[in-house]
């Protein structure tokens, strides 16, 4: 008797399992968007109803918004770069000089915003000095490539308005930079299978490629057709161009969160992230609008 309570005491205690006729509860697929959809569409919507009131009503209130957008934009950005490497803007200089790069458009045009963009640097360089040697040059050269990034390229946007056209100038702006955005997107999500730059944006594939170039080419026939009265033949050149620039300005700033090791630039806007996620395609894209539409539009 004492030798079989002895094996007892030494019989392994079996380990606690769900009961067979438990099922094991499944784990939950991710979504293929990638993100929250619904909330994201709705945040797409209330923002591109900002941007029609205002076209459709007094156009030039659209300069407003991209004052406010660059405002925010360059404050979460040198958010982010503090917080993610010790970077330090000189904000208050480069928030003043961007208002002034792009109000200076309405009045003086591309001159104006050219020499509010010296003038800001010039007083960047100034506003750090009491800040000593140490990362001085890393501060100013965040800080100026902060401003070229952020207000100079928007203030591109913004020097579409002025023209008795601008309000169809800068729809046929806005509806290529979706139409690319859009159609990339749907295609990546559906067939994406070949991944464009997987060490910058691994979700970004060959077949999103082919889905901006096909609705940023019908987008950019049909606007110069009906909305400018141009040729169809320059919307194809106009569409195919920005979708090259939108791209682009997805992969720099895909480039650029990945070097500081973050995921989205903010939190500001549900199922999208900060501000300056909606805006890395518009910009670039603004410059090379304006470039074409002047070539293009009398």
């Amino acid at each position: 008797m004492a030798q079989v309570s002895e094996e007892r005491e030494k019989a392994p205690i079996p380990m606690s399992s769900p009961e067979p006729d438990e099922p094991a509860e499944p784990a939950k697929k991710p979504s293929r968007a990638g993100r929250n959809l619904p909330a994201a569409i709705g945040v797409g919507l209330v923002l591109g109803a900002a941007v029609l009131v205002s076209l459709l009503t007094v156009r030039f209130l659209f300069i407003g918004i991209i004052g406010v957008a660059m405002a925010v934009g360059t404050i979460e950005f040198a958010q982010a770069l503090r917080r993610a490497a010790g970077i330090k803007l000189a904000l208050i200089p480069l928030l003043v000089g961007g208002q002034a790069m792009v109000w200076l458009t309405w009045p003086f045009g591309l001159s104006g915003t050219l020499v509010a963009f010296a003038l800001t640097m010039l007083a960047c360089l100034l506003w750090r000095l009491p800040g000593g040697a140490e990362g001085y040059l890393r501060d100013i050269s965040a800080t100026v490539f902060a401003a070229a990034y952020l207000p100079l390229c928007g203030a591109f946007a913004a020097m579409m308005v002025p023209p008795s056209d601008g309000a169809a100038r800068v729809l046929t702006f806005m509806i290529g930079v979706v139409a690319s955005d859009t159609g990339g997107y749907a295609a990546g999500v559906l067939k994406g299978r070949h991944p464009m730059a997987p060490s910058i944006s691994p979700k970004k594939s060959w077949e999103g490629f082919g889905g901006s170039l096909v609705a940023g080419i019908a987008a950019g026939a049909l606007t110069f057709s009906f909305l400018l009265d141009a040729h169809a033949w320059q919307g194809v050149l106009f569409g195919a161009a920005i979708v090259l620039t939108a791209t682009l300005g997805d992969l720099v700033e895909s480039l650029i969160k990945r070097d500081l090791g973050i995921k989205d630039m903010g939190t500001m806007l549900p199922g999208h992230g900060g501000l300056m996620d909606r805006l890395d395609s518009l910009l670039p894209s603004a410059v090379v609008s304006w470039v074409l539409l002047t070539a293009f539009v009398a």
